[in-house]
């Protein structure tokens, strides 16, 4: 049985429906468009505006830019083609009055189902408000450490050294800690062996700071001098000196590398010992064993044998370096 569509559809209903309704939701659906793009462009052209040019670096005014250039972004897009749909339901003929209130109830049965959902929403609103931490900066939320992608007012994208996103819901950030916030600081420990002389050593610690601070590749990137806090710690093996860098955010640690880098040569070049663990062990009296050390297994299978230094004639002790 043949269908006659002419029946079904009237042609002349339907170019008029194009020539009046069809025409506005076309209209209705660029003119978002439109709208949309127009907004990114404006928010891009605001975010300029506190761009310092320095494509290296981050200011705390770029960060908080971008991230809320970001959320407006999103907030933009769900509100205006949210409103072109209600807009394009009315014009093919569906009372959007009724959609408006189930999405009233609907609501308001996700606000009391939904908890995790609406903690976290206006955890993100004060994370924005408060300006806890922006798009850049390195923060640990969560017990987890990264570069901090993306905000949005659900959840947090960080980005760590090895390259692991994760994708955190701000609800469930209790304590954030920013790296990166205004300035940055390193902390070193250098050990060295107890029978070194402490001033000499802060002296060479102070003169290596000086020098990086001083190099045009580090210049810029080190904002205070080189602190040096004094001893530590007396440690089983070593004196522990502690010093401090300020830095501009996130180039800490490349400070702190390059100043390991230099204080090894340096204290190689001045004969300063860097003490690393040793293990004594004492074999107690018996035969002499001129300096092999046996070892019996566990299962009694065999025994190994190491060479090793022995203290006295008696074979009293044996001492072996890890």
């Amino acid at each position: 049985m043949s269908v006659n569509w002419s029946e079904l559809v009237k042609v002349e209903d339907f170019v008029r429906w194009l020539a009046t309704s069809g025409l506005r939701v076309l209209l209705i659906v660029l003119g978002a468009i439109v709208v949309v793009r127009l907004a990114a462009f404006v928010i891009r052209r605001i975010e300029r505006t506190f761009d310092d040019d320095d494509p290296s670096t981050m200011n705390e005014r770029e960060k908080q830019a971008a991230t809320l250039g970001k959320v407006m972004r999103y907030v933009v897009r769900i509100a205006v083609w949210g409103m072109a749909t209600l807009m394009v339901l009315k014009e093919i003929g569906i009372d959007i009055g009724p959609i408006l209130a189930g999405v009233g109830i609907a609501g308001l049965a996700i606000g009391f189902g939904a908890q995790t959902l609406v903690k976290d929403i206006l955890a993100g609103v004060f994370v924005l408000v408060e300006n806890q931490y922006h798009v850049g900066d390195v923060v640990r939320a969560a017990g987890v450490a990264g570069l901090v992608e993306k905000i949005t007012l659900r959840a947090t994208t960080l980005r760590d050294l090895d390259g692991r996103v994760h994708v955190i819901p701000n609800g469930a950030i209790e304590v954030a800690t920013n790296m990166t916030k205004q300035y940055s600081r390193y902390v070193l420990d250098i050990g060295v062996a107890y029978k070194e002389d402490v001033d000499e050593v802060m002296a060479i610690l102070k003169d290596l700071g000086d020098e990086m601070a001083a190099a045009p590749e580090y210049s810029r990137v080190i904002t205070a001098p080189l602190e040096v806090l004094g001893v530590e710690d007396f440690a089983d093996s070593a004196v522990v000196v502690r010093v401090r860098f300020t830095t501009i955010p996130m180039q800490q640690w490349a400070v702190a590398r390059e100043f390991r880098r230099r204080v090894k040569k340096a204290f190689n070049a001045k004969g300063i010992e860097i003490p690393f663990p040793h293990r004594t062990i004492y074999l107690g009296e018996g035969t002499p064993m001129n300096g092999v050390v046996r070892v019996q297994m566990n299962d009694g299978s065999g025994s190994s044998e190491q060479h090793g230094d022995r203290e006295d004639a008696g074979g009293r002790s044996a001492r072996a370096d890890e």
